[in-house]
């Protein structure tokens, strides 16, 4: 009887170390700097949905794709389709991060870049950037 319970002791141990290791591997998704600073890791495939509001409202609203490529703390995002007001393979948000997550953010419009605001949520797979005038991306990683 002892050995039973010994051995689901054991199972149990090594089935919650397993699991807190594979939940702390896939939570976060962050690179760490030369300087050792960890930044979230935005490269890859985003859904997105721009709309425009105040002075821009007649733009409406409309969904667009964009490919993040990420160098250290600097990123910026390409059109990978076609919008009402931007060609593909145009810039559609740069920036730079630091540990609390947006350090510099502007959205890339044909009018010129709008500086901006952004939010990343808790698990790194969503964002939304605003200029608080005119625009609003919410990104959602693909």
């Amino acid at each position: 009887m002892v050995k039973k319970t010994f051995l689901v002791l054991i199972c149990f141990i090594g089935f919650i170390i397993l699991v807190s290791t594979l939940h702390s591997q896939g939570s976060k998704k962050t690179i760490t700097l030369p300087n050792g600073e960890v930044v979230w890791d935005l490269n890859g495939e985003w859904d997105v949905f721009i709309e425009c509001y105040g002075p821009w409202i007649g733009f409406g609203s409309y969904p667009q794709i964009v490919k993040i490529t990420q160098k250290g703390s600097s990123f910026v995002a390409i059109r990978m389709k076609d919008d009402p007001w931007n060609p593909k393979g145009v810039e559609s948000i740069r920036g730079e991060l630091d540990k609390s997550g947006f350090k510099k953010v502007q959205i890339m419009s044909a009018a010129g870049p709008l500086d901006s605001k952004g939010k990343i949520s808790e698990d790194g797979n969503k964002m939304i950037i605003d200029d608080g005038e005119k625009a609003r991306g919410t990104y959602t990683r693909k």
